[in-house]
């Protein structure tokens, strides 16, 4: 099962204006020969296409073992039976996704690397059902808590 991460319009459009704008500046203030520019621009559009492929990947893959978190080149694997609770997060600007959001999911784990992920699946209901058939001993509280 696939799910895939709730983006932001408004913040997406602003970041990619945003970055543009300075781009653009950036790239006037050093104009100094033409392989400069060649060199400025290139590297410019290789990184902005880079972010948007990693932002518009993402997705939360429920795998027979473990569930997968994909965004980009990144990935984590995590095995349903590390995963200990699952509870609701008000910390924006975090996560595998930048999002203005304030209501998205922190996964918390047992591993050595990390000790939890947030997240924002688009349907965050059937997100939590599917996890919870998956996963019966963690702790993850009543649906209404995640609305």
């Amino acid at each position: 099962m696939v799910y895939h991460a709730k983006t932001d319009i408004i913040l997406g459009i602003t970041m990619f204006l945003l970055v543009w704008i300075f781009g653009a500046i950036s790239l006037l203030v050093f104009i100094t020969s033409l392989s400069t520019v060649i060199i400025m621009s290139t590297s410019f559009i290789v990184s902005v296409v880079y972010f948007w492929w990693y932002a518009n990947s993402i997705r939360f893959i429920f795998c027979e073992n473990y569930l997968l978190v994909k965004g980009g080149p990144f990935k984590s694997k995590i095995p349903y039976q590390s995963i200990t609770r699952v509870l609701p997060t008000t910390e924006k600007y975090t996560g595998y996704l930048i999002s203005s959001s304030d209501k998205g999911l922190e996964i918390f784990y047992k591993t050595a690397a990390h000790g939890s992920i947030k997240i924002l699946p688009e349907d965050k209901m059937k997100f939590i059902l599917e996890l919870k058939k998956r996963c019966p001993n963690a702790q993850i509280p009543q649906n209404q808590q995640f609305e």
